[in-house]
């Protein structure tokens, strides 16, 4: 009979498509949606990537194969950045990897450095694409439970000895998705030191580096001695600069591991747009003036939701960095029967926490990336269908 493989079968339902299916029913039946669910504001790309797309666009040479290599001038502007940003000397053709968003280097990543059975350490609750990655490149996943009382740290020598002996990738996210933990510097130090003492890959997803408030400013993990031995670090252009559906981002770092996913992704894609990759560099060398606009408007809209939460009796933090809020729910409130009422009766898309993983259950995520007016309004919704789940008692 024809059917799923079983690494296919593996896969948790990737919940986001979902709930954009049941978005899209709902608004051809007149229903007023408000969508806190999927990282992807409803901001505008600078005006420079669009002049910059439309002029290469037009060029012949630009619609032909970009391949691994990509544009050069898009790797040295990488290159620029990371010396601006981080203090950080990269050699954009040895350290530098354009890539088609940076969802499909971290999934790649594990065909490029694991063999079958090999431990990879994933966070949970944490990004759907590092779990699935994994399960597809055949590797033996170990879980690591994010909690808030660990500050929502991966602490690798926390495993058993034979789990860490054999664990090769490991992958961090901070400013992390869900969460919106960040981590501190002797953290990272003490996570390069034990990924050097057991030749582990260490996956830094940093996407979020630029959005960042109260004056925290996050970090590279190439800043730190040791990283780039064993370190590749994720970037992307998506989340800071409204242009998610681009697909540029690029990962740099040890240029061993980087010569490998590049051989991976050569049997998978032959790159991103060129008239894209023009694009990003423009954007990439004015990055800082850039995403500073940005980063107002999402503090503007963090402290609105955060607020207008806290005006109907829901308490949370103002996170230091992303563009997400993690609401933990009332005792025997399960986040994903929450999440669907949410939609189905109040027209309000949010991420249940189980969609991270079981680790997530408790919580629900909210970005906040629509107009303060709509997030006080999406409050107001919430709160509604809160108050019925602790009155009615649903539970897991």
């Amino acid at each position: 009979m024809i059917g799923p493989s079983a690494r296919a079968r593996r896969l948790p339902v990737y919940a986001v498509g979902e709930i954009a299916e049941r978005k899209r029913r709902l608004l051809a039946d007149g229903v007023d949606v408000i969508d806190l669910g999927a990282g992807d504001a409803d901001l505008a790309p600078p005006a420079i990537a669009v002049e910059t797309l439309y002029r290469s666009a037009q060029e012949t040479s630009n619609s032909r194969y970009a391949f691994q290599l990509g544009l050069v001038a898009f790797r040295e502007a990488v290159g620029r950045f990371m010396e601006r940003r981080f203090g950080v000397a990269v050699d954009p053709m040895t350290e530098v990897l354009p890539l088609i968003g940076s969802k499909e280097g971290l999934a790649h990543l594990p065909f490029a450095v694991l063999d079958p059975g090999d431990v990879c350490v994933v966070p949970e609750p944490g990004y759907p694409a590092y779990l699935g990655g994994s399960l597809l490149a055949g590797a033996d996943v170990e879980i690591f439970p994010l909690t808030a009382e660990s500050g929502f740290l991966v602490e690798l020598d926390t495993l058993p000895p034979e789990r860490l002996t054999r664990t090769k990738l490991v992958y961090l996210n901070y400013p992390n998705n869900p969460t919106a933990a960040i981590a501190p510097a002797d953290y990272l130090r003490r996570t390069i030191a034990v990924c050097c003492k057991h030749d582990i890959v260490l996956a830094y997803d940093n996407p979020y580096s630029e959005l960042t408030f109260d004056g925290y400013q996050a970090p590279s993990i190439l800043e730190f001695p040791g990283a780039m031995d064993v370190a590749v670090e994720f970037h992307s252009l998506s989340k800071s600069f409204g242009m998610t559906g681009w697909r540029l981002a690029w990962a740099t770092g040890n240029s061993e591991v980087l010569r490998a996913l590049s051989k991976v992704k050569s049997y998978f894609d032959t790159g991103a747009f060129l008239a894209v990759q023009h694009a990003g560099a423009a954007v990439v060398d004015r990055a800082e003036e850039l995403v500073a606009p940005v980063r107002d408007e999402f503090c503007v809209r963090r402290d609105a939701l955060v607020n207008a939460l806290r005006d109907v009796g829901v308490e949370c933090e103002p996170p230091q960095a992303t563009m997400y809020l993690w609401v933990p729910l009332p005792d025997r409130v399960a986040s994903g029967a929450f999440a669907r009422d949410l939609l189905e009766r109040e027209g309000l898309a949010v991420l249940a926490g189980s969609v991270f993983g079981a680790g997530g259950e408790g919580f629900v995520r909210l970005s906040f990336i629509v107009a303060p007016d709509r997030m006080r309004e999406a409050a107001r919704r919430m709160a509604r269908v809160l108050h019925t789940a602790v009155a009615t008692g649903d539970g897991p």
